[in-house]
């Protein structure tokens, strides 16, 4: 077997992928705690004044998105590693 057999589409070897993985499973496991978080304080927010609030609504779409794209990344569904190491994703 190669050492330096790499994937295909980013010519990256499987264990720097791996690592990229670990240190992904981290960060998303963060973003989780944050998710609930930001749910709370819209939770409350929406209580007390009877409408969410527009800036967490649109922090909410865009931490969906990233999460999927968290999870697309580690399932090897996606190539592509997401924010800290490209952009992060728009809650538009």
């Amino acid at each position: 077997m190669n050492e330096n057999s790499a994937t295909p589409t980013d010519g990256r070897s499987i264990w720097i992928r791996g690592l990229f993985m670990l240190l992904m499973a981290l960060i998303l496991h963060v973003a989780g705690t944050v998710l609930f978080i930001v749910t709370v304080i819209q939770f409350v927010i929406t209580l007390l004044t009877d409408k969410p609030n527009a800036r967490l609504v649109s922090l909410g779409r865009s931490m969906g998105r990233y999460l999927q794209q968290s999870v697309n990344f580690l399932t090897f569904a996606a190539e592509e590693i997401p924010f800290p190491f490209n952009d992060w994703p728009a809650g538009d």
